[in-house]
């Protein structure tokens, strides 16, 4: 089996000067790009595009959100994507957030479990090519049938921070997409998600995990503007929520205190370093390299670099540095 190497995609700047880049990752060893959706590109338009830039690639959504699609639409764009990569397209969704899906798209963020799981039983009857007409908890479909039934119908990957969603992923889609944990977090997903999946029948699912990366040996540089990264996430409920259930309440308490009570700089400063030296991936290239492989010891099928680029960090350098065959 090929050990895959992926890459969050697409780059800074104009798509349309992006193709030489995306050949990059191929010369470099990367077998996978990655995308995600939330206030920049789309997460399907850059993926068309490596479908004929970079076909070696293959190429996921991490993730669509399920609430800011119609169940139809998904199933439709997934298909396209499956039909212009064909076995190359990995369908990645989840719940996203209620900022993205409230605030952004003004769309109500109602009972997110059962709307994932229902929609990753909806696409499994969608791509089957038979209409589809049937009541599920969160929706209702009357009479769908997909015009064009992708001929390899993509793997459909869940986004989870919760047991209960990590069990989702293993007990009904091919695999689970993490991100913003550390190796502790990953060893204890990867077996919640293999036991679920061992307990249905299914197979080994896939760990994918979006992991971000600045390789910079400025470490003071790096911890102060990776606090105000982190804070945009960890203030988010579904992730507060995860790192609770991680054991981080008492180190995140008082960050989490200041930050309700309106105090963003004393909140950044209450941030401890060693959530930053556990979330996110630095220091020298060597350093990275090292702690990126003890994600995929701790059961990661799929590591999926995001480069940060903070201190002054160049992203294409980076990838350089940082690829499965070195530069």
């Amino acid at each position: 089996m090929t050990r895959r190497y992926g890459m969050t995609v697409p780059f800074a700047g104009p798509l349309m000067d992006q193709a030489e880049r995306f050949r990059a990752l191929v010369d470099l060893g990367y077998t996978d790009a990655w995308t995600a959706e939330s206030d920049g590109y789309d997460g399907l338009t850059p993926l068309a595009l490596a479908s004929t830039w970079a076909p070696e690639l293959r190429l996921g959504t991490a993730i669509l959100p399920v609430f800011t699609r119609g169940p139809a639409l998904l199933a439709q764009s997934a298909a396209s994507m499956a039909a212009a990569a064909p076995g190359r397209f990995v369908l990645g969704i989840g719940s996203s957030s209620n900022v993205i899906v409230e605030r952004w798209n003004g769309i109500e963020f109602e009972a997110p479990f059962a709307r994932v799981r229902d929609t990753v039983r909806f696409l499994r009857a969608a791509f089957t090519g038979e209409k589809v007409t049937e009541s599920f908890e969160s929706f209702d479909i009357a009479g769908f049938r997909l015009a064009n039934t992708p001929l390899a119908p993509p793997k459909i990957m869940v986004a989870a921070l919760r047991e209960g969603m990590i069990r989702l992923a293993g007990r009904e889609a091919d695999g689970v997409v993490v991100n913003w944990l550390s190796v502790e977090d990953a060893a204890a997903v990867t077996a919640v998600v293999r036991d679920a999946a061992s307990v249905a029948g299914r197979i080994q699912p896939e760990v994918i995990a979006r992991l971000f990366v600045c390789p910079s040996t400025d470490r003071d540089v790096v911890v102060t503007q990776a606090k105000r990264l982190l804070a945009a996430y960890v203030n988010v409920p579904v992730y507060r929520a995860f790192h609770e259930w991680m054991g981080r309440t008492d180190l995140l308490s008082e960050h989490w205190e200041r930050w309700d009570a309106g105090d963003r700089s004393g909140s950044l400063v209450a941030i401890p370093e060693e959530i930053v030296d556990d979330l996110l991936v630095h220091g020298s290239v060597e350093d990275c390299r090292m702690h990126i492989e003890r994600y995929v010891a701790a059961g990661i099928t799929t590591p999926v670099l995001s480069i940060v680029p903070l201190a002054g960090v160049d992203t294409d350098k980076a990838i350089r540095e940082l690829a499965p065959k070195g530069t």
